[in-house]
C-alpha cells in the first residue's frame, strides 16, 4: 500500500521548506533509511530520510520549490501502484487547507483589534530578545509526540548554533535533534525517559540570568514587537552572504563534490581536527556518521624510539641501566549508544529482579555430527548443530510447558505457543530476533530462518515485530570456541539456553575410553517460575532430541 509523504517540520519554527535537492527520482527503489532529499528549512539544509520501503511513485515539490509544511513531498509504494486517489485527495486538502487559512487570517486581523479597532498592545509578560522557546520538533512525517532518549546538554551548559541538543526518539527512528540558537540552557522542559506531544515546551536558551519562569508564563506570540521588522529586512540583506557561507561551511572533496556527513559526524569531526575528505562513510550512500569519525586513524609515520629508551651496552659502561619505558598513557571515552544502554537497562533489570540459577549439562554430539553430515548432503540444504538445538529446545518445551512461562507479579503467564528468540551478535551490540511457532517447524525451515532475521540485524533492516514475542531464548558462543557459560535471562521469559562449542575428548562408553565429541548445555532459570527439578526435567528431555536427532524429523 502507497504511503504519502508530507513535508516534514524539521526545526521548531519551520513553516515551510525548500527542496534543495533529490537523492532519489521516480522509479527508484527506496530503503528504510536512505536519503530521499536535502531540504532547506528557516535554519538549515538538512537530509530528509525515507521511513517507508518501496518505489518512488511520485514528487510532489520539485528541486527549488518550497512548500509549506505537511504538503505532499512525494508518494512511495510498489511499483505499478495506481496513486491517483492519493493525489486527488492531496489536492482537496490542499484547498482546504487554504480556506481553513483565509478564516484563520481573518479571525487573526479581528482578534488583534480591541473594542475601539485599535491593535492591542503588547502584554507585559514579553518574551525578551535573545531568549527562545525550542519546542519538541516534528522529526518524521507521521510524528506525534517525542521521547528524550538523553540530553547531551545540562542546564547551566553554553549552546551553539549546530550543537547536538538531545537525541530524541520518534515513531520511526532515534535522532540527534540540533540547536538553531545559542546562548546558555537556561531550562530543561522534557526530562530524559520522559514522552510529551510535538510543540511541547523542549527547552529555554538565551542569556544567563533571564527569568525562566516569566518566559515560560508569556502569552504566545508575546516575542512579537517593532524589532520583528528589522530582523526580516536584515535578513532579506543577508540572505546571499549567508548562502554564500553556508556553501562555504559545506565539506567537500577535493574535486568539488560534496561530502555527506551527519551534523554529529561534522562536529566531532572539527573538534578533533578531522578532514572529512579523508574519511569512508558506513552510512547509506556512503554517509559519514559517528562511528566512522570515533574509528578514524590517521596514518602516522613510524617513530624512533627516544634516547631515553636505549639501553647502554655492558662493554661501555660497567653498570647496566634500567630501559624507561617509552609509551604514553591514553583513555578513549565514547558516548554509549540507546541500544547499549537498553541493553544495560535490559539484563541489569533481569539480573537484579529475577532469582538465576543455572543448570549445566554435558550432550554426547556423535550422532548429530553424523546426522547433520547426512542432512546437509541433500542438494540446497544447510543446517547447524545451532538450528539443532533449537529445534530440540522447541520440543522439550512442548513436554516442559512450565518452562515457557512469564512471572506476572500475582499471576504466571503459561504461552502455549513456542516462539525462540535468538541472540545475536551486531556492531552495536546484542538483538534477539524471534522465530515464531518454532515447533511447527522443520529444521531446514528453522534454519533459513535464522539466517534471514540474522543478516537483517546485522544490516539494520530487521523490523521491531521481528524481534518482539519470545517465550525462551538460545544464546550460543561455541563458533567462538567458548565450551561453557552462562547468560543472562532474556525477560519476560523464565530461562535462555547457553551453548558452548564442540570438544573431541576422551570419553567413557561401555566401560571403554573411547575419543568422542561432547558439548555444553546451561539452563539459566528464573526461580520465580521454574524450580531445580523443573529445570532438569527439560534439561533431559533435551538431551535425548540433540543425542537421537532423528526423533526430530518425525
Amino acid at each position: 500500500m502507497a504511503e504519502v509523504i508530507n513535508m516534514p517540520r524539521l526545526s521548531d519554527t519551520m513553516e515551510e521548506g525548500t527542496v534543495a535537492k533529490w537523492l532519489k527520482k521516480v522509479g527508484d527503489k527506496v530503503e528504510e533509511g536512505d536519503i530521499l532529499a536535502e531540504i532547506e528549512t528557516d535554519k538549515a539544509t538538512m537530509e530528509f530520510e525515507s521511513f517507508h520501503e518501496g518505489t518512488l511513485l511520485h514528487i510532489g515539490i520539485e528541486e527549488g520549490d518550497g512548500a509549506p509544511v505537511d504538503s505532499l513531498l512525494a508518494i512511495i509504494g510498489e511499483e505499478g501502484e495506481d496513486i491517483s486517489g492519493l493525489l486527488k485527495g492531496d489536492s482537496g486538502k490542499e484547498n482546504k487547507e487554504e480556506t481553513t487559512s483565509d478564516k484563520a487570517e481573518e479571525t487573526t486581523d479581528d482578534s488583534s483589534k480591541d473594542e475601539e479597532g485599535e491593535p492591542e498592545e503588547a502584554s507585559s509578560g514579553d518574551i525578551p530578545d535573545g531568549v527562545e522557546i525550542v519546542k519538541m520538533p516534528r522529526l518524521s512525517d507521521t510524528m506525534e509526540e517525542g521521547t528524550v532518549a538523553s540530553w547531551l546538554k545540562k542546564v547551566g551548559d553554553d549552546v551553539e548554533e549546530g550543537d547536538i541538543l538531545a537525541e530524541i526518539e520518534t515513531d520511526k527512528a532515534t535522532m540527534e535533534f540540533e540547536s538553531f540558537y545559542s546562548g546558555k540552557l537556561l531550562h530543561i522542559g522534557i526530562q530524559e525517559g520522559e514522552s510529551a506531544p510535538v510543540d511541547s515546551v523542549l527547552a529555554v536558551i538565551g542569556p544567563e540570568g533571564t527569568d525562566v519562569d516569566a518566559v515560560l508564563n508569556a502569552k504566545p506570540g508575546a516575542k512579537k514587537s517593532a524589532k520583528t521588522e528589522e530582523k526580516k529586512e536584515e535578513k532579506s540583506k543577508t540572505s546571499d552572504k549567508k548562502e554564500v557561507s553556508s556553501e562555504a561551511s559545506t565539506p567537500v572533496t577535493s574535486d568539488g563534490n560534496r561530502i555527506f556527513a551527519s551534523p554529529l559526524a561534522k562536529k566531532i569531526a572539527e573538534d578533533k581536527g578531522i578532514d572529512l575528505s579523508k574519511v569512508s562513510g558506513s552510512g547509506d550512500n556512503g554517509r559519514i556518521i559517528k562511528k566512522d569519525i570515533e574509528n578514524f586513524k590517521p596514518s602516522e609515520a613510524p617513530k624512533t624510539a627516544p634516547d631515553s629508551a636505549k639501553v647502554e651496552s655492558p662493554a661501555s659502561s660497567p653498570a647496566v641501566s634500567m630501559a624507561i619505558p617509552a609509551g604514553e598513557e591514553g583513555v578513549e571515552e565514547t558516548k554509549n549508544s540507546n541500544m547499549r544502554k537498553a541493553i544495560a537497562k535490559a539484563l541489569g533489570n533481569s539480573k537484579f529482579t529475577a532469582p538465576h540459577f543455572y543448570l549445566t549439562i554435558e550432550v554426547d554430539m556423535d550422532n548429530a555430527i553424523a546426522s547433520r553430515a547426512q542432512i546437509n548432503s541433500l542438494p540446497d540444504t544447510k543446517v547447524s548443530f545451532n538450528d539443532m538445538v533449537l529445534k530440540a529446545c522447541a520440543m522439550a518445551l512442548r513436554k516442559h510447558p512450565q518452562v515457557n512461562t512469564t512471572w506476572n507479579g500475582d499471576t504466571t503467564k503459561q504461552y502455549k505457543h513456542i516462539h525462540m528468540g535468538v541472540a545475536v551478535a551486531v556492531d552495536e551490540g546484542l538483538v534477539v530476533p524471534v522465530i515464531k511457532h518454532a515447533d511447527l517447524l522443520g529444521l531446514t525451515q528453522i534454519g533459513a530462518a535464522v539466517k534471514e532475521l540474522a543478516g537483517k540485524a546485522r544490516n539494520k533492516k530487521i523490523a521491531p515485530s521481528e524481534m518482539e514475542g519470545s517465550t525462551f531464548t538460545v544464546s550460543n558462543l561455541g563458533m567462538f570456541g567458548i565450551q561453557e557459560f552462562t547468560s543472562i535471562i532474556n525477560q519476560p521469559n523464565s530461562a535462555i539456553l547457553s551453548v558452548g562449542a564442540i570438544v573431541e575428548k576422551p570419553v567413557v562408553k561401555n566401560g571403554e575410553i573411547v575419543v568422542g565429541n561432547t558439548m555444553k548445555l546451561t539452563l539459566a532459570c528464573d526461580h520465580r517460575t521454574v524450580d531445580g527439578a523443573v529445570g532438569a526435567q527439560f534439561l533431559q528431555t533435551l538431551r535425548y532430541f540433540v543425542e537421537n536427532p532423528v526423533t526430530m524429523l518425525a
